[in-house]
C-alpha cells in the first residue's frame, strides 16, 4: 500500500512539475494578426455615428520586457494611405516575474471613428474631407510592429483591408 501511495505521489509531483515549464520564445517580440471586429466601417466626422474599429494582435516575447515607464516608443502603426506618418502608441509595462519571463498574450488597439485617421482621404489634402462626391468608399490596411525595452523589434504584421464608407 505504501509503495502504491509513493508511486502515485511521485507521478502527481512529476505531472505538476512538467506543467509549469516556462515557454521557449525568442527574445525578440513576435506578433500575429488575429483580426478586426469589422471590415466595413463608417468614416468619422462631426455628424457620424460614434463607432470604434478594434484590432486584435497576438504576441510572444521570450524575455518578457514589453512596455516602458518612460517616453519610449513601443508600438508603430502605419496606415497604408499615409506610410510616411506612422502612429505611435505606448504599451503598458508588463512586470517581469520569476525565472522564465517568456510571455504571450493579446494586444487590443482601438480606433474610434472620431479620430482623423478613420476618415476618407483625398489625395493632396490632409485630414478628413467629409463626404466626397463620387467617392463612396476608401480602403486601407495597417502594418504594425512593436519594440521591447531592449530595443528588439518584432516582425511586421499586415492587416486585412478595411473599407471606410465615405458618404
Amino acid at each position: 500500500m505504501k509503495t502504491t501511495s509513493l508511486v502515485l505521489l511521485l507521478a502527481l509531483g512529476f505531472a505538476a512539475f512538467s506543467c509549469v515549464q516556462p515557454p521557449d520564445y525568442p527574445v525578440e517580440p513576435e506578433l500575429e494578426y488575429i483580426g478586426f471586429n469589422k471590415l466595413t466601417f463608417p468614416q468619422g466626422g462631426a455628424n457620424a455615428p460614434f463607432d470604434t474599429l478594434v484590432l486584435r494582435l497576438g504576441f510572444t516575447d521570450g524575455d518578457g520586457d514589453l512596455g516602458n515607464d518612460d517616453a519610449a516608443i513601443d508600438i508603430f502603426i502605419t496606415d497604408s494611405r499615409t506610410p510616411d506618418f506612422p502612429e505611435i502608441r505606448k504599451l503598458p509595462v508588463i512586470p517581469e516575474e520569476g525565472v522564465g519571463n517568456g510571455i504571450s498574450g493579446e494586444i487590443i488597439l482601438r480606433f474610434p471613428n472620431q479620430v482623423s485617421q478613420l476618415c476618407c482621404l483625398v489625395e493632396g489634402e490632409q485630414g478628413c474631407s467629409g463626404p466626397i462626391p463620387g467617392v463612396p468608399s476608401d480602403t486601407f490596411s495597417y502594418q504594425v510592429q512593436i519594440q521591447d525595452r531592449a530595443g528588439n523589434l518584432s516582425n511586421v504584421v499586415q492587416t486585412e483591408m478595411v473599407t471606410l464608407i465615405c458618404n
